[in-house]
């Protein structure tokens, strides 16, 4: 199958699998939708300015509104400044953003991102983080890692063609012969590309702290499909590859990401490296537990307590000369407060900064239309028992099927050090992003509008294929679906102007989010939370 027919195919199969899901009887296993509560969100998009006026009045010195990963950085940051009348809110009913966790059967498993890479030296607030957490330590000028933590071996396997392969990248030896010759080609010279692509630093991590060169600009400017196929990339198997990169890192594929991010993904981490390549290995090491980076917020969230308010909406924000004023909903105690402060944080996504704004700065509106947001669905599969394995690679904490609309699935006791298999928890993740805003948009009011029963039975049909035992041993599906995970790093975001000069501050508001970086990933939150926590302690500084 050609690559573009086998792509319009993948794009469809959330339509198709839930048209087909739809007309059988209702599943034997149970589940619901859990974690998000996109109906707040949607107040204040619907008019939640019109509410009654505020009944409580509360002063702090700092607050912050958005509970994930920025905003607990710089909850974390302002404490180790001496600062710490912070107040955290978030709409959801408990912290970390896209890095929640959930339980199933008693098991710990992620809600949303389920791994950190062992950041390099360029993220050092991070590193100062891993290390206070006990993580990382340094001996004898180098880092040693707590092993307990580390993705335990195996770590990625590849279903194709009814086997196992260790690894994701599709093996030569799996492939048809008439496509191995030209095939390992293209992975040779994909992996010259990479090394390639710019000079040193050129893709560090923040990246904020990363070069930028006019070569780099003019990968920013066009997508990654386009600049692939410019320079010869053309192998289905590799195609494939790197449009499951895409989508596992940024929501959507290839077609939509830029030239700069579909390096990025390599560039900044463990590079490319073709079969046989044994110039050095490539697995940098990922932290990894059972519930995600859940395990990282929570720790973040646990010193707010008294501050972190959940369940409150955020409908409007005034910056003034003095103070900033912050009108809230509050869920739970079903009322409306104002919250008056020396300085704000929006650690949220810009989109919705736009709507909390009452007067939002000039950069904010285009930096807005530049971007685009990718839907997720997160399913977790409680199992009764381990699952029936097909021959080759064993059991991994990733496990991907190759061809698939899916990014395959977690396994949540893989870093349990039990000695025997048994029930656990697999978590499904799948990227709705697709090729195009039309895709996307489409999708985004499927996983809305669509039952859990729908959603659910559409999972289940990915993973049959590697895993016919599968029905028999499910006790539960419990869904997660997020409407708006994600920023994509469209062609011309990374070099955005507007984006830029919002990360650089200003005022009594900071803005601290990965959206400032485009993209979406644990690091450039934590540093962004890190940066606007630091121009706020220097302005506490410079009034003392």
């Amino acid at each position: 199958m050609k690559r573009r027919s086998w792509l319009a195919r993948a794009a469809s199969l959330p339509f198709v699998g839930l048209a087909g899901c739809e007309a059988k009887r209702p599943p034997a296993y149970g589940g619901e939708w859990v974690g998000a509560q996109h109906e707040r969100g949607h107040r204040l998009r619907d008019g939640g300015r019109t509410l009654a006026e505020p009944t409580v009045h509360k002063r702090a010195g700092v607050i912050i509104v958005g509970a994930g990963i920025a905003g607990l950085s710089c909850a974390r940051k302002l404490a180790l400044a001496g600062i710490d009348d912070v107040h955290v809110f978030d709409l959801e009913d408990g912290a970390g953003g896209n890095s929640r966790a959930h339980r199933m059967g008693g098991m710990a498993c992620p809600l949303g991102a389920h791994y950190l890479p062992v950041p390099g030296d360029d993220a050092v607030e991070l590193v100062g983080l891993l290390e206070s957490l006990g993580l990382r330590r340094t001996e004898g000028g180098r880092a040693v890692w707590d092993e307990r933590h580390l993705c335990h071996s195996p770590q990625e396997r590849l279903f194709i063609d009814g086997h196992w392969h260790d690894g994701l990248l599709p093996p030569i030896a799996a492939l048809p012969e008439s496509q191995r010759d030209a095939t390992l080609a293209q992975y040779r010279r994909f992996a010259e590309l990479v090394s390639l692509a710019g000079p040193s630093g050129s893709f560090a991590l923040p990246t904020a702290r990363a070069a930028w060169t006019p070569a780099l600009q003019a990968l920013d400017g066009v997508s990654f499909a386009r600049w692939l196929d410019d320079q010869g990339i053309t192998a289905p198997p590799l195609r494939w590859y790197l449009d499951y990169c895409c989508r596992d890192d940024y929501g959507a594929g290839a077609a939509q990401v830029s030239a700069w991010a579909g390096l990025h993904y390599f560039a900044s981490r463990h590079g490319f490296h073709a079969p046989g390549d044994d110039a050095r290995a490539h697995d940098d090491g990922v932290l990894t537990w059972p519930e995600g980076n859940a395990w990282l917020a929570q720790r973040l969230a646990t010193p707010l307590t008294g501050r972190l308010h959940d369940g409150c909406v955020a409908l409007a924000l005034e910056e003034g000369r003095h103070e900033v004023t912050l009108d809230l909903w509050n869920a739970k105690a079903q009322r409306t407060e104002r919250w008056t402060a020396a300085h704000a944080v929006l650690a949220m996504p810009l989109f919705i900064a736009t709507r909390v704004l009452r007067t939002p700065p000039a950069a904010l509106q285009p930096a807005v239309a530049a971007m685009r947001y990718a839907p997720w669905l997160v399913a977790n599969l409680q199992l009764s028992d381990a699952l029936d394995d097909q021959p080759g690679a064993p059991p991994s904490w990733d496990n991907v099927l190759y061809g698939s609309s899916t990014l395959g699935y977690v396994d949540a006791m893989h870093q349990a050090t039990r000695p025997y298999p048994g029930p656990t928890v697999l978590t499904a993740y799948w990227a709705l992003g697709g090729d195009n805003e039309a895709q996307l948009i489409a999708q985004r009011k499927r996983l809305l509008d669509q039952p859990w029963q729908a959603w659910s039975q559409a999972v289940l049909q990915t993973l049959v294929e590697a895993h016919p035992d599968l029905p028999d041993k499910l006790a539960r599906i419990d869904l997660m679906r997020y409407g708006h995970a994600m920023s994509i790093p469209l062609p011309g975001v990374r070099g955005s102007t507007a984006l830029a000069a919002l990360a650089s501050g200003g005022g009594r508001v900071q803005f601290a989010h990965a959206d400032l970086s485009g993209y979406s990933v644990f690091e450039e939150a934590f540093f962004h939370g890190n940066e606007a926590a630091r121009r706020i302690a220097a302005a506490f500084k410079q009034r003392q």
